[in-house]
């Protein structure tokens, strides 16, 4: 994949995200929803970042089964059940995110929701990725 990360001066700074991912590849992955469940379908983690961690490397496990890397992310949603947390956790988020999938980051967006589907999921990641050839 090609991908071109816009970030117009015109726009407030991005802080761990793009504000636009222009992407040319030939082969589209859309990433179903991933929360910090195990390979049991336990939720794992007590914490918000646990958590996020737990549900990223789901998501990027997703991705590399289908040939990609965190590289080829040009979207990621973040729902969260507590927006505040986040926020208050988004340095400790930032260093889970860069650890795991590097500084080349997606379009992204966090959204706060009332619950997930697992009463005890904090955190749930979805994507899209463009892998090349």
């Amino acid at each position: 994949m090609s991908a071109e990360r816009l970030n117009p001066p015109e726009l407030s700074p991005p802080t761990g995200f793009s504000h636009a991912v222009v992407a040319t590849g030939s082969r589209l992955v859309f990433l179903a929803g991933q929360t910090a469940l195990d390979a049991d379908g336990r939720v794992v983690g007590a914490t918000l970042p646990e958590q996020f961690a737990r549900a990223l490397a789901n998501l990027l496990t997703a991705l590399a089964a289908a040939g990609g890397t965190p590289a080829d992310l040009a979207r990621v949603t973040v729902y969260v059940t507590d927006v505040e947390a986040y926020r208050a956790c988004a340095p400790a988020l930032g260093r889970v995110w860069r650890a795991a999938a590097g500084r080349d980051y997606p379009a992204m967006a966090v959204i706060g929701i009332v619950r997930l589907w697992d009463e005890a999921a904090l955190v749930e990641l979805d994507g899209v990725a463009v892998l090349g050839e």
